[in-house]
């Protein structure tokens, strides 16, 4: 791979970045894009041929140079083209070598609706060169440049849109008669690198059969501590041994990982693989996305645990301070 600093060093590096990524209106598969690309995750030819699974080193969009980090979104040609389209070339002037210093560097440069482009732009140029090398596609700076600022249109109208409806509150839903419902949270403290994992249990009556909280140290990110929080939710619904099992969470990105077959590359993958490997043989198992809000109880669970320190186990009921939380969620109607 491409030279790539200590891990410890990068997780404080990074704070400012995750901070505002992870706070702006971006979808996650472009949220999980930089988080790849500020690993040196991305399979560039050069870290290819270091793992010697290319020979070919070139840039497959311009055939000038190597294929780095560097020149894929600083000094590719058509790259720089796509930033001057969008009035960015600003931030090609910082002549420094180091890639995660220039990303860095640039991330500092922007307001939050310039970095919602910028990350945008990052993902896009990725995307622009998978399709070049996997579908023969081929764009100039001007097209990808058109591209993304329609993309952060559209991003824009929906959030505008949902704000125009006003808050509409989703409300947690029951399970079918024959299933058990267990809906997980994440809260991640960045300054400590610790996260905390909330866990509801519930029947299709919705009656509390478990309320859980537990805390883990040296998570990365709060991405990492959404998938803990669910490979924690699996764990215990399969030692349990409930035959019928819905899996529910606010992070549509761990969700879709767990329904999918392929094998994930990202950081979070053993957890993920984890968790495939307990479900293994069993039919009567879904993974659920939902809204922040039709998940409170088990958001709130991992909130309060992370900021007290004090871990939750509970038959049959839940911690005093999230009682009100869930009678609110008992006079849902059921589905």
């Amino acid at each position: 791979m491409e030279e790539n600093p200590r891990a410890y060093a990068l997780q404080t590096i990074y704070k400012k970045i995750y901070k505002q990524l992870w706070s702006l209106n971006l979808p996650s598969k472009v949220k999980v894009t930089i988080w790849r690309l500020s690993w040196n995750y991305l399979p560039t030819k050069v870290n290819l041929q270091h793992r010697k699974l290319a020979a070919n080193t070139s840039c497959p969009r311009c055939g000038q140079r190597a294929e780095t980090m560097n020149h894929v979104f600083r000094e590719c040609p058509v790259t720089v083209d796509i930033w001057r389209a969008l009035s960015f070339q600003n931030i090609l002037t910082n002549q420094c070598e180091d890639f995660i210093q220039w990303l860095t560097w640039a991330v500092e440069q922007l307001n939050p609706r310039q970095g919602q482009i910028f990350y945008c732009t990052l993902w896009a140029v990725w995307g622009d060169r998978n399709k070049r090398v996997h579908e023969g596609k081929v764009s100039n700076g001007k097209d990808t440049a058109s591209f993304i600022n329609s993309y952060i249109k559209e991003l824009t109208d929906f959030e505008n849109r949902d704000l125009k409806k006003g808050k509409e509150i989703r409300k947690w839903m029951y399970p079918q008669s024959e299933f058990v419902k267990i809906n997980f949270d994440g809260a991640y403290k960045e300054t400590q690198n610790r996260s905390a994992s909330g866990i509801v249990v519930r029947d299709s009556e919705g009656h509390v059969l478990l309320s859980y909280s537990k805390i883990h140290d040296g998570v990365s990110s709060p991405f990492a501590a959404e998938a803990i929080a669910c490979w924690t939710a699996v764990k215990i619904g399969i030692d349990k041994g409930w035959q019928s099992l819905i899996f529910e969470g606010d992070s549509l990105a761990i969700i879709k990982r767990c329904n999918t077959k392929e094998q994930d590359r990202l950081m979070v993958g053993t957890y993920i693989y984890d968790i495939q490997k307990k479900i293994f043989g069993l039919n009567n198992i879904s993974f659920q996305h939902t809204s922040r809000s039709a998940n409170n109880l088990a958001h709130i669970l991992a909130t309060a645990t992370l900021r007290s320190g004090e871990e939750v186990y509970l038959e049959m009921g839940v911690p005093e301070y999230v009682e009100d939380q869930e009678r609110q969620d008992r006079m849902r109607e059921p589905n």
